[in-house]
Order: structure tokens, then sequence, then C-alpha cells
């Protein structure tokens, strides 16, 4: 009875389907990504509460109570556009442009793009490697070469040959996965990078506007005393040049003036630094800002209501873009690790080639011209005198400094959390003191020019009143626009912005 025979090359074909249906089956080298978890203790957050007009026996403010804290607790949902919060439609248009056009945050688009192309050529390592090739050769033999030694002839062949090589890994031992699997990792690192850059670059434009606004206002502030200090000068000359006015009322009166003045210029230079770099930061030319984001007469920030962090964030916390980043480097560094790893063992190909060869380029594309193998190799390392068992544990040490980098950007992003929340709700207790501060100020500069008029003050307390005053006053314009600053700093710091689906991933 005649018995029943595997071709050669069925056999190859049977082979490579087992090993390929044996990667479905048999699990990567290397250790499997899992997110560690990190136990986080909910200390209580800094929250200096807000403050009311009763004043504790220490003479600070006493903060509201429970049911009289008007502050709105901050929500996963209200970080999505926080700044609508300001209600100011100048802001809004830049922060959209800047989104749109801002060359930093593109170039971390492009780097997003790079990471994702990336990632998917890693796929190619699943599929056959097929090249071609074609050449046309003739080959030389003289008299003396060795091949025709003592037959006195001096020959030559041409040989043509066009066809196809191929080369298949059976990824058996995972390599190419977990090259895959790095590859996916480091493209959602990529992303998060990518989304970070989208937070950073709305925080600053929002806190370079808000300080655009405080410088402004500085400036109306110095404009408006410089006004109030000309005036009383000019009085004081006057009644000098009448000959009932105090010379020395006079000169304590222009140094003040002339000092009040002198604030101005920096002011007026730094206005146009802050404008110069929004506009770099929309994406244009510096100079492109200054008509559309002038000085107008309410300079200030438009003030958003206050709010409260009701307990620590975890959540928040975790999903911090740079958080995120961090734990998408260590799941990309796992996978390196059992690549390094897969180097261990071998390596199954299946290699075959097809093509034409022919002494005569007319019977090149004959049927007699047909030529071609195909079969399995293997390749194994042996010995690589401990270069691959220093791979792995280069790997390994990558790993666990992965960890630690994921360990502690939580644990700065906890402490930026807290730093920011406690210095935004103490500016309000600031912002209080100097309200009432400035208004003490106001009422001793017309007391005192009361006085002096009715001789009954030197001109030495209108000074020191018109001093405290304008010093005041703007320090109250900085504690304004400090919790703004902070309010958005806080933001930042719990990671809000627009989400991923808002912007195209």
């Amino acid at each position: 009875m005649e018995q029943n025979r595997i071709s050669p090359v069925a056999g190859v074909f049977a082979a490579a389907a087992f090993a390929i249906g044996g990667c479905a089956i048999l699990p990567a080298v290397g250790p499997d990504y899992e997110e560690p978890e990190m136990k986080i203790p909910e200390y209580a957050l800094p929250d200096a509460g807000y403050p009311t007009t009763n004043r504790l026996e220490s003479g600070e403010f006493k903060t509201a109570g429970a049911s009289e804290d008007v502050r709105e607790a901050v929500r996963a949902e209200n970080l999505k556009q926080w700044w609508d919060r300001f209600e100011d439609p100048e802001l809004d248009k830049l922060i959209e442009r800047a989104v749109s056009t801002n060359l930093t945050f593109l170039i971390a688009r492009e780097r997003l793009a790079a990471a994702r192309w990336r990632h998917m050529g890693t796929f190619a390592a699943f599929m056959p490697q097929v090249s071609a090739e074609a050449s046309a050769v003739r080959l030389e033999r003289g008299k003396n070469s060795s091949s025709r030694w003592g037959t006195n002839k001096k020959l030559h062949s041409d040989v043509f040959a066009a066809g196809f090589d191929a080369s298949w890994e059976i990824d058996v031992f995972g390599g190419p996965r977990r090259e895959t699997q790095a590859a996916e990792a480091e493209a959602d690192s990529a992303l998060w990078s990518y989304a970070d850059a989208l937070v950073s670059l709305t925080a600053e434009v929002a806190r370079e506007y808000s300080s655009l606004r405080t410088v402004q206002a500085r400036i109306d502030v110095s404009r408006r005393n410089l006004a109030l200090q000309k005036e009383t000068y000019e009085i004081l000359k006057s009644r000098l040049d009448s000959g009932i006015g105090d010379e020395l009322a006079v000169n304590q009166s222009k140094y003040v003036m002339e000092q009040t003045h002198a604030a101005i210029p920096p002011l007026l230079a730094e206005e146009t630094r802050i404008l110069d770099a929004l506009a770099i930061l929309t994406g244009d030319m510096p100079g492109s800002l200054d008509a559309q984001l002038a000085r107008k007469e309410e300079s200030e920030t438009r003030q958003c209501a206050p709010v409260k962090l009701e307990n620590v964030p975890i959540d928040l916390i975790r999903s911090r873009p740079d958080v995120r980043t961090a734990e998408r480097n260590l799941a990309a560094q796992v996978a390196y690790v059992g690549v390094a790893k897969s180097l261990w063992f071998p390596k199954l190909y299946i290699n075959g080639s097809l093509g034409l060869e022919s002494v005569h380029p007319s019977k090149l594309l004959r049927r007699d011209a047909l030529m071609g193998s195909i079969g399995p190799a293997v390749s194994w390392p042996i010995f690589q005198g401990g270069r691959i068992y220093a791979s792995v544990k280069a790997e390994e040490a990558k790993m666990r400094s992965a960890v630690y980098a994921y360990e502690l950007s939580i644990q700065k992003a906890y402490a930026e959390v807290r730093d920011v929340y406690a210095a935004y709700t103490e500016e309000y207790h600031r912002c209080h003191a100097l309200e009432e501060a400035v208004k003490a100020a106001s009422d001793a500069v017309a007391i005192s020019k009361d006085l002096y008029r009715n001789g009954l003050k030197d001109f030495t307390a209108v000074i020191d009143a018109q001093r405290s005053l304008l010093s005041l006053e703007e320090a109250l314009v900085i504690s304004r626009g400090a919790i703004s600053e902070r309010y958005v700093s806080l933001c930042k710091a719990l990671g809000g912005s627009q989400p991923l689906s808002d912007i195209g991933m």
C-alpha cells in the first residue's frame, strides 16, 4: 500500500502555522506590566478658610463657618475649561489662539505624531520582510586565473537575474510583542506629554494675561496718585509764590511727586514685556497684541468666585498628564525588560526566495529560468560574553528607576496641590486686610491735609499718608492679581484643561 507523504514545502508551512499559533498561546518572556498601587495618606488640606469681617483675639480675620462659606467646591467637570469662570472674552480669545498656533504646542503635537508612527512601525515585525533584486553581471577570467590555469584561454560569461527574497521571524518567545508593547506605551506617554503641554500652555497664557492686567492696574494707580500729588504740589507752589507758603513743604511735595513718577517707566516696560510674551504664546510676532490688549478703564483681571477643595483630590492627582506620562514611561520600560530577555532565546525564521536566472537576457522570462528556495532557520546566541545578561540587568535598573520616577511624580503633584491651595486661600486673607488698610490710608490722607491747612500738623504727616496710600493701593492691586494667578495655578496643579477628546486625540 502506498504511504501518504508530506512534501517538504507543505511541512515548512505546517511548522510555520504551528509556530504562529503558538505565539498566541505561549507567554512573552519578561514581566507583565501592572500599574503600581501607591497608597497616598489623606492629610488635611491647608485651607485658611474664607475671611469674614470679624476678628479673632489675635487680630486676624475669623474664617466663615460651614453654613456661611460662599466658596464653590472644585469638581472634575469644572476643570474642563476653567478659564470660563473669569468671564473675560479677551482671555478666551487668547487661549483659543494659543491652542491653535503656539509653536511649542505644535512641536509637542509633531512629537506625538512621530511616536504614533513608531508604534505603527513595530507591527512590521509580525509580517514577512520581502525585498526585490535584479542584476546583470559579466564575469571575466584571464588565462592565469585559477579556474583556467594552463588552458591559455581568456573566457567571460554573463549572468542575468531577478527575484524576491523573503524572511519571516516567528515570534515564539515574545520579543517583537514586547517591542510593540513598549512602543504603544511610549505613544501613550507622548499623548500625555501633549496633554501636559496643553495644560501648561493654557495656564501660562492665563497667568501672563493676569500679570498684564495687574501691571496695567498698577500703572493706573500710580498715575492717579501722581495726578493728586501734582495737584497738591501746584497748590503749595502757588501759595509759596504768593508769599504765604512753606518752601520746605513745596520741596517735600515735589520729591514725593517725582518719586511716584519714577515708578511708572519700569511698569510700562514690564507691560511691553508681558505683551510680547503673550504674542509669542499665541504664535504671533511681538507687538501684534498691543492694540488689542491696551489699558482700559478697568484693567484688572476679572475676579472669579472663590473656590475650595473639600478633600484631597487623589483621583485628579493620578490623572494629571505629567503623572500619567511617568506611568506610561514605566509601562514602556517594563516591556523593554522583556525585549532584552528575549535575546536569550532562539529566533525562528521562515526564509524563502523566488527568482529567475539566465545567461541570456532573452531567456530570462522562460520557465526553465525559474529558481527558488524555502525553509526554516534558527538563530540562537550561544555565547555573547555576558552582553545579553548585562543588557537585561541594565533594563531592570531602568525599570526600577521608572518606578521611583512615577512615585516621585505623585509626591510632587500632591505637594503642588497643597502648596498652591495654601497660597490661594491665604491670599484672600491678605487681600481683605489690604482692603481695610487702603480705606484707613485714604481717610488718613484727607485728615492729614485738613490738619496741615489748619496749622495743626506739618506737611510731613501729609507726605507719610500719601506714601502709605500709594503703597497700599499698589499692594492691593497685586494681591487681587495674585488671587487670579493662584487660581490658575490651582487648576493647573489639578491637571485641569480640555480633555483629550476635545483636542482630536
